[in-house]
Order: structure tokens, then sequence, then C-alpha cells
């Protein structure tokens, strides 16, 4: 496991360059986001998400997996949505947002049997510049964590970890307060978890 210190402000193109290259190859990543940090992985690669499903011990086939795009446009190739939640996510994208859609079949295997995917846009330009570098969305998922410091401070969270992810990007401490997540599966939105930020 390799800890990569990168500045949201001066990110080292480099770095996110290695970055995508151990996630094209399987890899997994901790990263950070505009909420918590995160586990993520190549979201279009099957045996790369089991990895992740298996470290934090998530039933695979049961468990709600979100992913990380850069556009809207992009959502659109992973998710269905109608017009009305397309201006949801406008107006509130990039942002601390969840927003649950019907799932479409381009997602992989690890997708099967369910009906629905997570959509993240984060404004944070560390996790962006990854996805973009990497050229298709990021499979996301908090990092599990026994006490608060283990889940914002890098070095905390490499030291727990260890060899189950191949890079920590080590960005300063990170926040607490998780994404709020929006259900847009059946009629009018709902917030299901009310995390940070205010839904517009």
């Amino acid at each position: 496991m390799k800890v990569l210190p990168i500045i949201e402000d001066n990110i080292n193109v480099r770095h996110i360059e290695e970055i995508a290259s151990v996630l094209r190859d399987g890899g997994i990543i901790v990263y950070p986001t505009d909420t918590v940090y995160a586990i993520g992985c190549d979201a279009l690669n099957n045996q790369a998400i089991e990895r992740i499903c298996s470290l934090k011990a998530m039933k695979s086939a049961k468990t709600n997996l979100s992913i990380i795009c850069s556009d809207i446009s992009e959502v659109a190739q992973y998710a269905k949505f109608d017009n009305v939640q397309f201006r949801l996510m406008k107006n509130n994208l990039p942002g601390p947002f969840t927003f649950i859609f019907p799932a479409m079949s381009k997602l992989p295997k690890a997708f099967k049997g369910r009906r629905t995917v997570g959509i993240r846009i984060p404004q944070n330009k560390i996790a962006t510049a990854i996805e973009r570098e990497l050229g298709h969305p990021i499979l996301t998922t908090s990092v599990p964590a026994k006490d608060d410091d283990y889940r914002c401070e890098p070095e905390l969270i490499a030291e727990a970890l260890g060899n189950s992810v191949d890079i920590v990007v080590d960005a300063g401490r990170g926040g607490l307060v998780p994404s709020t997540v929006v259900d847009c599966t059946e009629g009018e939105p709902e917030i299901v978890r009310q995390g940070k930020g205010e839904l517009q």
C-alpha cells in the first residue's frame, strides 16, 4: 500500500495518472470527496467491486452501490432519469448528494440483481481529476472505521486498512458528515438520509 499526498488546490498530475493506472489494473484506493474519505475502484471492473464488497463485508447482491461521475451527461450512460430529475441534479451537483436512480444495463455483473445505482458528482477536485483520468466512473463507498479519527485521518485510515487497499490519497483531515441520499426511483424525490448539504 502506498500513501500519496495530494493538495486539492495544487494537484500533482503524475499522482493522478498513477492512481488511474492502479484503478485500471483492478486496484482499490482511498481518496477524499466533498463529504468523507471513500474507498473506490474502477466501477466497470467486476473483480475490483467484489474486493470492496468483501473488504466492507457487504453482501454485494443486496447492498446499494454508488458511482462517481464527472458530469450529468456521463450519468445518463449508467442511470435512468427524467427531465424533472435532470433539473434536480443540475441544481444540486456538483455537491454532497447521492441520487438513487434506476440502473442501466451497462453496469457490470456486480450490479446485476440490483435495479438501482447511487450517483455522485462530488465538489472535490481530486476525486473528479481521478475520475476524468480513468475515463469512466469510480465505484465509491465510505471508509469503514471504528471511530471518527479512523474515518477522517489518512494516516490512520492507511494504518487500519493496510494492504487491503493499494493507494491512500492523503489530502489532509477529511470530513465526518456523509452525503445526503435522495431516492429518485419512485414518484417524488425522497431524502432517505440527511447528511451534508441542503437539497435545492
